[in-house]
């Protein structure tokens, strides 16, 4: 990933008011096609110019040919608010984000995010790198529902994650259950990846915990019911494999011991 900034210039009589909603319009509209990371934009004003600090997920990702319509049309809008288009400048990779994936065509992806992930929910199947969304085909204008999801996965990820935990039943059944509305909407978002790439999409289903650890390293695919066991895990993370379902899962982290 690389810390970019964007500076956009006055050119013409404005206010803050006009020029932030300008600006912030621009913006969430990189954000929701992938072209920007994070949901923190921090602007400043500079005398004669707007400055906005981002988190790319590569050199290349504000490009105008990698803009959504929505990005076309807030990019063409700035002019209204007396602001010139943005200028580009690339401070240096970002220390403290994942790499996106180098592979220019993956095997099969994987959908899966965590609490702590600043980057695309998307990863390849080889490296298990993030890869940028907007190089990725959808049927949508955006792809603002995946964020979304993402979003919310990772809101209640965070919840049952935290030491002194409140609603942690319901975020962890959420998480964990195959039929809760948080994983149909996940599982649906990865079916339409799959059919716009024509690329197999597998789903991250999370396992947490177990009523039953005895049983939890034979567990049958909650899906088919079928076996799904991995014989070595994949990317050292993923114990199971369902690819009639389209599924990875783990281990739950209660019920394996300490490496």
């Amino acid at each position: 990933m690389y810390l970019a900034e964007l500076q956009f210039k006055v050119i013409a009589d404005t206010n803050f008011n006009r020029a932030e909603s300008a600006i912030r319009r621009y913006i969430e509209s990189l954000i929701f096609n992938g072209q920007v990371l994070g949901r923190e934009f921090p602007t400043a004003w500079q005398q004669d110019s707007f400055n906005c600090r981002l988190v790319l997920p590569d050199e290349q990702a504000l490009k105008q040919t990698h803009h959504s319509t929505k990005g076309l049309h807030a990019l063409q809008q700035l002019a209204s608010a007396g602001l010139a288009y943005p200028q580009q400048h690339i401070l240096g990779m970002d220390l403290m984000s994942q790499h996106s994936d180098p592979c220019p065509n993956a095997d099969f992806y994987i959908l899966y995010s965590r609490f702590n992930d600043t980057c695309s929910p998307v990863r390849c199947g080889e490296h298990f790198a993030p890869v940028p969304l907007y190089q990725l085909n959808t049927k949508a204008e955006d792809h603002e529902m995946l964020i979304r999801w993402q979003l919310q996965y990772q809101a209640l990820d965070e919840i049952q994650m935290q030491q002194t935990r409140v609603l942690v039943k319901s975020a962890e059944r959420s998480l964990q259950q195959l039929n809760s509305t948080l994983n149909k909407q996940g599982r649906q978002l990865a079916r339409q990846l799959e059919k716009a790439n024509n690329k197999t999409v597998y789903y991250a289903l999370y396992s947490g915990s177990s009523n039953n650890c005895e049983r939890e390293a034979v567990k049958p695919c909650p899906g088919c019911g079928g076996s799904w066991r991995l014989q070595q895990p994949l990317q050292q993370l993923f114990d199971f494999k369902c690819d009639n379902c389209r599924l990875l899962g783990n281990i739950a982290w209660d019920c394996q011991s300490p490496s």
